[in-house]
């Protein structure tokens, strides 16, 4: 019976890998003919590639980049103590939208795993009840990574490990950063849209008068019509250069803006950077300052 129980588990084991190969093929071939497709579209169309800076996507970048280059960085990261209670991990699960959240002892340079959202409904569900909470048992171990590792062997590596997430780690073996499987396809395909991204149709939202909140995507023609202001106005701006809010924050601070960080516009208007990683910002707060009265 166990040299029987011995050959199912194996051929089990062994029809998994070779889904996980088929599946991983498959995903390889539809990226070549993707990346094939845009390149023969551009030929055809008489249009020279994008030079946008930050935004190149390929296979070539799986060589090219390191885990530097698009890791999260670590005062962004959004992580849980091992000592949390359950309606406080309720809280960040819901506030943050992530389904993995790393978890640590002490601090995020001592993480003991990784916390994921279906063990944890599984387990204990969104239900009110006093039941006693260990957080220990259900979680799931983590993927620790070097800065200089190419993300085309880190991406071979998380298939191969069935891991989604990985933790960046420094020359002194504290956490410098985090990186999600999300990231690394990214950098080939472009970004990837979920139910948790922002509608493709509404580019910005106003949070009150002369305030609004808006993707960093938004067509510069648009909200310029909508608002009645020329951003492109300015001696450090190139009208024919920029297309997006995006670009014309890059343009006006001449480098991938972080976090937090403001940029001014020299018509008087600020734009505040409310979500970026190390290579594009994502979200703009956009504070006009009574320009729209003076364009009226």
């Amino acid at each position: 019976m166990g040299d029987i129980d011995g050959s199912s588990r194996a051929a089990q084991s062994a029809q998994l890998n070779e889904q996980d190969r088929s599946f991983w093929h498959r995903t390889k071939d539809w990226v070549f003919a993707r990346n094939s497709n845009l390149q023969n579209a551009d030929a055809e169309g008489g249009r020279a590639p994008s030079v946008e800076p930050n935004n190149q996507r390929g296979m070539i970048n799986l060589r090219r980049l390191q885990v530097e280059d698009v890791a999260i960085p670590k005062a962004e990261i959004v992580a849980v103590s091992e000592s949390i209670s359950k309606d406080e991990l309720v809280k960040v699960f819901r506030d943050s939208g992530l389904t993995r959240i790393p978890v640590y002892s002490g601090t995020l340079d001592t993480p003991v795993g990784m916390a994921h959202l279906k063990d944890f409904a599984l387990k204990y569900g969104f239900q009110d009840e006093a039941d006693s909470f260990d957080l220990g048992p259900m979680l799931r171990p983590l993927l620790f990574v070097p800065l200089s590792m190419p993300i085309g062997v880190l991406l071979t590596k998380m298939q191969t490990e069935r891991r989604h997430m990985a933790l960046v780690i420094d020359e002194y073996g504290g956490v410098d950063g985090l990186v999600t499987i999300e990231d690394l396809i990214e950098q080939v395909v472009g970004e990837i849209e979920d139910e948790h991204d922002s509608d493709e149709d509404t580019f910005w939202t106003m949070e009150k008068p002369d305030q609004y909140l808006a993707l960093a995507k938004t067509p510069l023609e648009d909200f310029s019509s909508f608002t009645q202001i020329d951003f492109t106005q300015g001696k450090d701006i190139d009208a024919e250069e920029v297309e997006t809010l995006g670009g014309l924050v890059f343009m006006l601070a001449g480098r991938v803006p972080v976090r937090g960080e403001v940029i001014q516009h020299p018509q008087g208007a600020e734009f505040e950077v409310v979500d970026a990683d190390p290579r594009r910002v994502k979200r703009l707060r956009v504070r006009l300052h009574g320009l729209t009265k003076a364009a009226e």
